[in-house]
């Protein structure tokens, strides 16, 4: 009887670990679509195999965010059919951002990626009709900061949410509950997320937008330079060195 029981116990141990390693293989697999070669759909593809094996698994459940998010952001949007698909990407990518924290609340990134799946909507709805939204941005991104100030992406959304909401004046927003944004806060997590992720190029070309905003041209200048010589990291980095090229020409003589 206790061999038979050792027997069982081996194969279930074996199941258990070759699921495990099965997991940790389309992970990898996935990462390798989803950073290396931009191909988003293969990489959710390989991501959703993963989630069908183990349905809680954190580190799976916010790539299939991202996965979404990234696929969300290069559909066409131009008819009504196509703009509704492309917010059902960014409510899936909430959701699963959503399942992330839930999975494991005291990591970073799980609130990033819910924070980034939240502002897509938000962006996709009209900032000023999603308000819930975007608070819930902010709040996503300081928590994230909370637990790894390290993490470039909280400062540069948090940065962005800030920069967003300038748009309009402060005695428009103040009663809407967002009198909280200013100019010298988005400046300062701009920074910050550039401090820590030096070589990402959209952080230096959304934070010299900012500065033009703010007629600080000499910084704008310096950071859109500096993205020329800059190593490719994100699939749409040849559109933002075109966007930061034609920014700086426009601001060369000021």
């Amino acid at each position: 009887m206790n061999r038979i029981l050792g027997l069982l116990f081996s194969l279930l141990f074996c199941s258990v670990f070759a699921a495990s390693q099965s997991v940790t293989d389309l992970i990898s697999e996935a990462d390798e679509y989803s950073t290396v070669s931009f191909e988003n759909q293969k990489a959710l593809d390989k991501l959703l195999q993963a989630d069908k094996i183990d349905t809680n698994n954190f580190a799976v459940l916010w790539r299939i965010s991202r996965s979404y998010v990234d696929i969300g952001e290069h559909l066409p949007n131009k008819t009504d059919a196509e703009k509704e698909k492309q917010l059902g990407e960014y409510q899936k990518a909430f959701d699963y951002a959503d399942k992330a924290v839930k999975a494991k609340p005291d990591s970073a990134i799980g609130y990033i990626r819910r924070a980034i799946a939240n502002g897509r909507v938000a962006l996709f709805k009209g900032v000023w009709s999603a308000i819930d939204f975007v608070k819930q941005v902010k709040a996503d991104c300081e928590k994230a900061i909370s637990l790894d100030p390290n993490n470039g992406a909280a400062y540069y959304i948090l940065g962005r949410t800030h920069a967003k909401l300038c748009e309009k004046s402060k005695i428009i927003r103040w009663p809407l509950g967002l009198g909280w944004a200013n100019m010298e806060e988005s400046l300062k997590n701009y920074d910050k997320s550039i401090a820590l992720r030096p070589t990402f190029i959209l952080y230096r070309l959304d934070a010299a937008r900012a500065y033009v905003e703010e007629d600080n041209y000499a910084k704008a200048k310096e950071l859109l330079i500096s993205i020329a010589a800059l190593p490719k990291q994100d699939e749409d980095d040849d559109q933002y060195r075109k966007e930061s090229k034609e920014l700086l020409d426009s601001i060369k003589d000021k």
